[in-house]
């Protein structure tokens, strides 16, 4: 495991910061897990949230179990893995199955159409991962309905195709002990996002096909590194990071093209922007972003000696390291790494939308074409495109835009392609579909930083640092007209009211604070997205 300063700026910033952290004895004192390092407010929390330190080795208890499911899994042909889950639970097993190029349906969504999409593919073939620190998550909790629904209206007992992870003593334990499903206990003392190494990463990883022993040796490897004042990459990589967000660069620019890790930038998203984005400070993370040469940008390399900042290792390490160096930062940040205070703020608002029923949305500004305008438009806007133009230019110096789409990431794949048509036209057919393209079109036209988020998968990552973090933000969100819904058994609401509740209740959030922030509604998703593009052409 291998970090290197490419930057002088950086490397002298980065080593003033070590040397003082070192002389506070630092590294030793994270390593060996001591609470008291955030001060007093956050101690109480962090003695809770450090067990990951430990992972590479106590998660080894677990393996035995995992292969006794894994067995049965393969016995009875269920080779369709879906995982339902949020946030940490989710994205780590994600990149580990993408980069072992193992299959995993992966439901971190409220969309219908995308849950759809699941619940056909192969259900006879199907085990389904709840994952679930609680069990309290509105999201995996509507996916668990509904797919016990539908393994009983297939006549499968969901008792021997539902495999829960979840903390010792929570709700879900006991509701899935009571009705039967095989429960792995998880490390309750290992925050979400801190969670890759747990049963959170491996269980699904493993059912999906994935060897996660390895990932526990690599992980193990540089485990003896962290308590070091020198040669510890975990120290190099935190002091980097926020020792560059004190001087103004707090644009992480995360550059991974030449990685065989598969899609870590997602997960290294979720940790530092939902660890350090509060008290109007934080690092944002930037995914699949060409750098713009702007003075707040730091360009971290995965896997490749270029850019400020380069991280090399193999995927185990990479987890464990950069655990380590954001609790680090946050150290230096002066913020408590492991809470997240403002994200309850927009499930509390979605809440009471679903309570009061009270998802109309307001009266469009503005209508072009398949798309409604919601929300004070900067200027004096006429059409789409002047929409997206008076946005990019309400962007401070030192902001940003976020583009938020409420939809199925999917989609794009069900775009028309001619049955002869090259790798090529598919994937030139499938941007043109997909709402993700909008990022790149909107970053061309601009120096400032663009990010994209899926909703609701966004609000237990960048979530937190849109509204904690400095308040330079500048939000468009995008939401679609839903064709066929999808009812939560046992629950007043579908999936599509919930997903609009959501975005809805983001969205107040954001406006709350005096952000500027606009809603794109998609009366015909398709014809919406392809309109919404060519406009973003125009700006």
């Amino acid at each position: 495991m291998r970090v290197s300063y490419r930057d002088e700026a950086v490397a002298s910033a980065a080593a003033g910061v070590a040397a003082r952290l070192a002389a506070e004895g630092v590294p030793a004192r994270l390593a060996s897990g001591d609470p008291t390092l955030w001060g007093p407010e956050a101690e109480a929390e962090a003695a809770v949230r450090l067990g990951w330190l430990t992972l590479p080795r106590t998660s080894r208890e677990l393996l035995p179990e995992i292969g006794k499911l894994v067995e049965r899994a393969r016995a009875e042909q269920l080779d369709h893995v879906v995982l339902a889950g949020m946030g940490g639970s989710s994205l780590a097993p994600e990149v580990i199955c993408a980069s072992a190029e193992a299959q995993l349906t992966v439901l971190d969504t409220t969309d219908p159409g995308q849950v759809r999409r699941a619940l056909g593919d192969r259900l006879e073939h199907t085990v389904v991962v709840v994952a679930s620190k609680s069990g309290g998550t509105v999201e995996t909790d509507s996916h668990r309905r509904i797919y016990e629904q539908a393994f009983r209206e297939a006549g499968i007992d969901p008792a021997g195709r539902i495999v829960v992870v979840t903390d010792p003593g929570s709700p879900l334990e006991r509701a899935a002990t009571e009705v039967g499903y095989p429960v792995l206990l998880a490390d309750p003392n290992v925050g979400g996002r801190y969670s890759a190494l747990s049963a959170f990463g491996l269980v699904p990883s493993a059912l999906a096909g994935v060897d996660v022993e390895p990932l526990l040796d690599e992980a193990e490897a540089v485990l003896g590194l962290l308590a070091l004042d020198e040669g510890n990459p975990g120290l190099d990589l935190g002091v980097a990071l926020a020792a560059a967000a004190l001087a103004g660069r707090d644009k992480m620019l995360l550059e991974d093209s030449l990685s065989e890790i598969n899609g870590l930038p997602d997960w290294i998203e979720q940790l530092v922007a939902e660890s350090t984005g509060k008290q109007g400070r934080g690092i944002l993370p930037v995914v699949g972003a060409d750098p713009a040469g702007t003075d707040d940008d730091l360009i971290v390399s995965i896997d490749a000696d270029e850019g400020d900042l380069a991280v090399e290792g193999s995927l185990g390490a990479q987890f464990l390291i950069w655990e380590y160096a954001t609790a680090v930062a946050g150290l230096v940040l002066g913020v408590n790494p492991f809470d997240q205070p403002n994200v309850t703020e927009s499930k509390d608002n979605t809440a009471r939308l679903l309570e009061r029923g009270d998802l109309g949305g307001g009266v469009p500004v503005l209508v072009d074409g398949p798309v409604e305008v919601y929300g004070e438009v900067p200027g004096e806007a006429k059409d789409l495109s002047q929409v997206l133009t008076a946005l990019l230019e309400a962007v401070p110096e030192n902001g940003y835009l976020a583009v938020m789409a409420y939809l199925d990431r999917m989609a794009a794949f069900d775009a028309p392609v001619r049955e002869d048509a090259s790798f090529e036209e598919m994937t030139d057919a499938w941007m043109a579909a997909d709402p993700a393209t909008l990022r790149a079109l909107l970053a061309m036209r601009t120096e400032r930083p663009v990010t994209f988020g899926w909703g609701p998968r966004f609000l237990h990552s960048t979530g937190q640092y849109h509204k904690g973090g400095p308040q330079n933000g500048v939000f468009l969100q995008i939401t679609g007209v839903v064709a066929d819904d999808v009812p939560v058994p046992g629950r007043p609401y579908t999936l599509g009211g919930l997903q609009l509740a959501q975005a809805l209740g983001d969205l107040g959030a954001l406006t709350s604070r005096g952000r500027p922030a606009v809603r794109l509604h998609l009366t015909d998703r398709a014809a919406g997205v392809a309109h919404l593009l060519a406009a973003a052409q125009e700006v």
